[in-house]
């Protein structure tokens, strides 16, 4: 059996989305956070990684839409139906904001207990207008 081998820049990515637990990051942030720490690694090699990870169940991955880059989310020991997280797009500036609220959560159970629908949060996106935009 071949043995996996672990690059540097491997060890690094895993420990920045562990930094992140519980917030969604982009190849992009992931990328400009290697550069200031001055770690060499090509947005390829970013992709590949996490799409092994991905493949490992370590990390989620959210595709919102055709207009937005896919989003990253260590998910480590926890269950990846445990992880409630609702996605809010701004219409104006594109923003996506990634939210875990009781609220959304109590609505996810009313929708599935009254109506019989089970919502897939990961998938499930409120478009609306950011306080930022609203404020222009």
């Amino acid at each position: 059996m071949k043995k996996e081998y672990i690059t540097k820049q491997n060890m690094f990515l895993l420990s920045y989305l562990q930094k992140k637990h519980g917030r969604h990051v982009t190849v992009k942030e992931i990328a400009a956070y290697c550069e200031e720490h001055e770690i060499h690694v090509s947005q390829a090699t970013i992709y590949r990684c996490l799409e092994k990870l991905v493949k490992e169940g370590i990390v989620a991955k959210y595709v919102v839409d055709a207009n937005s880059s896919a989003c990253f989310f260590y998910v480590g020991e926890e269950k990846k139906e445990e992880i409630n997280t609702f996605h809010c797009k701004c219409v104006k500036c594109g923003k996506l904001y990634h939210i875990h609220c009781d609220e959304i959560t109590q609505m996810e159970g009313h929708l599935q207990q009254v109506h019989g629908f089970a919502v897939d949060p990961t998938r499930t996106i409120l478009y609306g207008i950011c306080s930022t935009c609203t404020k222009k």
